[in-house]
């Protein structure tokens, strides 16, 4: 994504528009978490690798923040993440 917003939100049907608001700061934030974990891997310089890692983290923790809204407005994909859970789960016998 790097810095774009993978759709157009003015076309976004207003009752929609707080949950693709949300989708797009996590998909910003999951952008994040990768950026920097790449670039974490490719350096040798342990206080750089350690600073990136700790963003890193810190954007896991706003990914988690935007989910949290998303889950309260979003009842149908709460239920869909369950379900991918349990799918999951049984898949690997944990079940």
């Amino acid at each position: 994504m790097l810095s774009q917003i993978p759709i157009d939100l003015a076309k976004v049907d207003k009752s929609q528009l707080d949950k693709e608001i949300l989708r797009a700061a996590i998909i910003a934030e999951l952008d994040a978490v990768s950026l920097y974990e790449q670039l974490a891997a490719m350096t040798e310089d342990k206080a750089i690798k350690e600073v990136l890692l700790d963003v890193a983290k810190e954007e896991k923790t706003h990914a988690g923040e935007f989910q949290a809204l998303l889950l309260r407005i979003d009842k149908q994909y709460e239920q869909e993440l369950d379900h991918g859970r349990e799918e999951v789960e049984e898949l690997l016998g944990e079940r």
